[in-house]
């Protein structure tokens, strides 16, 4: 569970641990933070339960000004899915009536592996916040996202060492009309990341999100055939910034990219995290740096070998 650590702040707001803080310095106004909910299931002695600390946490600030909550350690994410967690939520949507980002499963490696976290259809928290704008994923076993309609979303990010299919075809049945940031960590089939460039393609054609801006198809093992379908689809022209991080992308994806569409109205490209040569690296950046694009292929890689064979391994997995 590399390249994954505790967020440090939501919808441009700080993060703010409520369970480390609270009674023992003043808390800050209820709208500027986003606030940290975790329990540690093993400390000695015994901490408060979940539902116990989200009880005191709207308790003791003014929920109606709430706008960010990240939830992190709910218990023991293994044996506990976030059903709970989505439960809590929806139940308390008349009370955080300005909730405008949430993200579900803020663990760092040492809390969990990524593949440990247990999701859950987590779609109830849209259909309970209407107005909700940032929604973010971490961990992608058990995690459910059947087509959805939403108004005001702007960014959806799921991060796993494994993303269902079930969930990217979910997703790419959705309606967002006002979607400017979509970023999915793929992941590996291992860990139960088993979608295709098929089920990405309402996505890649263009129309599905008419306000999308960024687009982020990371972390994945068939790094090099997502970014042939990406060379010649339609979203890239409404896109100003891309990412095909994290993933095992060799040059032979990174000559499809080049000899597809241009790629030169990006302001940003992000490969980094890859196996590509020092001259394929060139070549991207001259290709597309040459316009003022930054363009990021730092973290280069060397494939594993055993004998003559060779493995490539994706940044995040288990």
């Amino acid at each position: 569970m590399s390249n994954v650590e505790h967020l440090k702040e939501l919808h441009g707001l700080p993060a703010f641990d409520f369970a480390q803080f609270a009674g023992k310095r003043e808390l800050p106004e209820a709208g500027a933070a986003a606030w940290w909910l975790a329990v540690e299931p093993y400390a000695d002695p015994p901490q408060e339960n979940f539902g116990d600390l989200w009880d005191r946490f709207l308790d003791s600030v003014d929920p109606a000004g709430v706008r960010a909550i990240i939830v992190g350690q709910w218990g023991e994410a293994y044996e506990n899915d976030s059903s709970s967690i989505v439960r809590r939520l929806v139940d308390a949507r008349d009370r955080l009536t300005s909730l405008r980002a949430v993200f579900i499963g803020d663990l760092e490696m040492e809390e969990s592996e990524i593949s440990w976290i247990e999701q859950s259809d987590v779609t109830p928290v849209l259909d309970a916040y209407p107005q909700l704008e940032e929604f973010g994923i971490r961990g992608g076993t058990g995690l459910r996202f059947p087509a959805v309609r939403h108004e005001h979303l702007r960014r959806l990010r799921f991060e796993a060492g494994g993303l269902p299919g079930e969930v990217v075809r979910g997703v790419a049945a959705c309606e967002f009309p006002v979607l400017e940031h979509l970023d999915m960590w793929l992941g590996v089939e291992a860990y139960g990341g088993d979608s295709g460039v098929t089920d990405l393609a309402p996505i890649l054609a263009g129309g599905r999100f008419p306000a999308l801006r960024h687009l982020g198809l990371r972390n994945s093992e068939i790094q090099d055939e997502i970014a042939a379908a990406v060379a010649g689809a339609p979203v890239v022209a409404q896109l100003t910034s891309l990412d095909l991080s994290l993933g095992v992308l060799t040059d032979d994806g990174a000559t499809a990219l080049l000899d597809g569409q241009p790629l030169t109205h990006l302001t940003r490209l992000d490969l980094h995290h890859h196996f590509l040569s020092e001259s394929m690296a060139d070549r991207i950046r001259e290709a597309v740096g040459s316009s003022g694009a930054e363009v990021d292929v730092s973290d280069q890689q060397t494939p594993d070998s055993w004998g003559d064979q060779e493995w490539r391994y994706v940044a995040v997995s288990e």
